[in-house]
C-alpha cells in the first residue's frame, strides 16, 4: 500500500499561539504553576526535572494545588482549592468564551495545547468554505467540552460532535452558551462514537475533516470498553469510510499511552493511504512564560491535510 507520507517523518513541536487567559508562569521539582483565568493553580508535573525558574513567592498561595499519592501516579489525587475560588469561571480564547473549572481528572475543562490544532482547522474551514461558498461538514470525536466543536462552526463549519460522557455534553452546551453561540450550526450527540461512527458509515453520511482525541481507556454509553492500543486502527479505518470525496484534514491527538508520535503517525499514514495528501506529526507542548521557555510536552498528534 502506497504511503501517504515521507519516512522518517520529521517531529513538529507546536505550542499555542494567542493565549491571554491560560499561561503557563513556571516549572520544575516535578510541578507546574499555571494561571488560568486570573487563578493561579500547581498541578503535578513529572516532566519538570528542572528547578523552577520564578521566586518561592511567585508560587504561594494559589487557588488551587492538586495533590497525588506518590510522585509516580498518574491517575487519582485530589485538588486542594481556595474557599474563594468559584466553582466555575469565564475564560476566552480569539473571542470565544467558555467555563474553566478544575475537574477531577486534574485539568481545567479544556486543554490549552489544543488550540494549535483549531487554528489550524479554522484556516482550512475557512479557506474551503470560500471557495466553495458552502459550509464543510466537521466531525468532532470525544469531543469533550466542545471549545473544538465552536471554534470549527465559527470558521464556517457545520459540526457534529460526539461523546458518549452526559456530563461533558452538558459541559459543551453550557460553553455553547457562555460563548453565545446557541444558533451555531453544531449538533451535540451523546453516544459511543465507534458505534456513531459505525452507523454514519451505514447511512452513507460524509465528513470533509474529522477532529478526534481518544482516551487511553473509556467506557461508552452502553458499557462499551474503549481501549486505544486495541481499538484505535478499526475506528480510524471505518473513519476512512466517511470521508467525503474533497476531505480537508484528520486530526488525531493522544494523551497518556506509552507510545511516541511515531505509532501515530504510522497508523493514520496507513489509514489515508491512496487519499491526496500528507501526514505530519510531533507533540503539542505548552510554553513558559518567562525568558526560558522551557517546554513541556503535553501530548502527541499525527493529522492528515489535502494537498
Amino acid at each position: 500500500m502506497q504511503k501517504t507520507s515521507p519516512f522518517p517523518p520529521t517531529p513538529l513541536i507546536l505550542t499555542p499561539q494567542g493565549w491571554h487567559d491560560y499561561q503557563l508562569l513556571d516549572s520544575g521539582h516535578g510541578r507546574k504553576l499555571e494561571e488560568v483565568g486570573g487563578y493561579r493553580f500547581i498541578r503535578p508535573e513529572p516532566q519538570a526535572f528542572w528547578a523552577p525558574y520564578l521566586s518561592d513567592e511567585a508560587w504561594q498561595h494559589p487557588a488551587g494545588v492538586f495533590q497525588t499519592g506518590s510522585r509516580d501516579q498518574d491517575d487519582g489525587g485530589k485538588w486542594e482549592l481556595s474557599p474563594s475560588l468559584p466553582d466555575q469561571w469565564g475564560i476566552s480564547y480569539e473571542g470565544i468564551s467558555f467555563l474553566a473549572m478544575p475537574t477531577p481528572f486534574r485539568h481545567f475543562g479544556f486543554f490549552p495545547e489544543q488550540s494549535s490544532h483549531w487554528q489550524w482547522c479554522d484556516q482550512l474551514i475557512r479557506e474551503r468554505a470560500k471557495a466553495t461558498q458552502s459550509p464543510p461538514n466537521i466531525l468532532n470525536l470525544f469531543a469533550y467540552t466542545g471549545v473544538a466543536s465552536l471554534h470549527a462552526a465559527r470558521a464556517g463549519a457545520h459540526v457534529t460532535h460526539v461523546d458518549s460522557s452526559k456530563k461533558a455534553v452538558a459541559q459543551a452546551f453550557a460553553n455553547r452558551d457562555m460563548a453565545g453561540m446557541q444558533a451555531a450550526p453544531i449538533r451535540f450527540i451523546t453516544d459511543d462514537v465507534r458505534r456513531f461512527v459505525a452507523r454514519e458509515a451505514r447511512r452513507g453520511k460524509l465528513y470533509d475533516g474529522i477532529i478526534l482525541d481518544p482516551p487511553k481507556y473509556g467506557r461508552g454509553t452502553k458499557g462499551e470498553i474503549w481501549r486505544m492500543e486495541d481499538n484505535i486502527l478499526e475506528l480510524l479505518t471505518t473513519i476512512r469510510a466517511i470521508l467525503s470525496e474533497r476531505p480537508l484534514f484528520v486530526v488525531l491527538t493522544s494523551y497518556a499511552i506509552r507510545a511516541s508520535f511515531l505509532s501515530l503517525h504510522h497508523v493514520l499514514d496507513d489509514v489515508v493511504a491512496g487519499l491526496d495528501g500528507s501526514v505530519s506529526s510531533g507533540e503539542l507542548a505548552i510554553a513558559e512564560t518567562h525568558k526560558l521557555a522551557r517546554q513541556i510536552g503535553q501530548a502527541n498528534f499525527a493529522r492528515w491535510q489535502a494537498k
